[in-house]
């Protein structure tokens, strides 16, 4: 999910003491809407292992370096069900928070927030998504765990769900808004410059 700062107002997460994020890990290119990988649900995650811990610094320097506040396995082109959500952007290192084979088990209210893509680069639309979620998920050493979020950190848990099910923002928006957009993109790739 792309980073808009204006939403981080009222999120569960706050940065104590600003860090500056310094990326370990390889930087993956992002994957842009278009690509199969993005519109297919991913497999699940059954080993837990050190290469995994790798994938996970990986997508969160991936993550940073894109300027994001979460990011899903398949927009680096894996199709497992891996996100790694941090609305602080690098901020307060204790807001990392790692999803392996999430689900949402409780959700409630609803709040209609604009919102981008790391996959659909430039592009924004108002997303109706519920204010609270409660997740259920694995960390990268197989622990389960229960985490509750709210405004954009709920916001981002949703998006990021989202992908793992093959599903991108842009079915949320409405039909006129979701075709405008991909006219544009056709006529960007036309060009070559998607």
């Amino acid at each position: 999910m792309a980073d808009k700062s204006t939403s981080s107002k009222g999120s569960t997460v706050t940065a104590e003491t600003p860090v500056a994020a310094t990326p370990k890990g390889k930087i993956y290119p992002i994957v842009k809407y278009g690509d199969p990988v993005l519109e297919k649900p991913a497999a699940t995650i059954a080993k837990f292992d050190a290469e995994l811990e790798h994938l996970v610094e990986d997508m969160f320097a991936s993550m940073y370096a894109a300027n994001g506040v979460g990011l899903a396995a398949p927009q680096i082109g894996k199709s497992i069900r891996l996100a790694v959500v941090d609305v602080t952007v690098g901020k307060n290192p204790e807001a990392k928070i790692v999803l392996v084979n999430p689900e949402i088990i409780h959700a409630e209210g609803e709040v209609r927030e604009e919102e981008g893509c790391l996959s659909v680069p430039g592009f924004r639309g108002y997303v109706v998504r519920p204010q609270f979620v409660t997740v259920r998920a694995q960390n990268a050493k197989g622990e389960t765990f229960e985490i509750r979020g709210e405004n954009l950190l709920a916001r981002a848990f949703c998006h990021e769900i989202d992908h793992l099910h093959g599903i991108l923002f842009l079915t949320h928006l409405s039909m006129l808004k979701r075709d405008l957009i991909k006219r544009k993109i056709k006529k960007l790739r036309k060009e070559g410059e998607w």
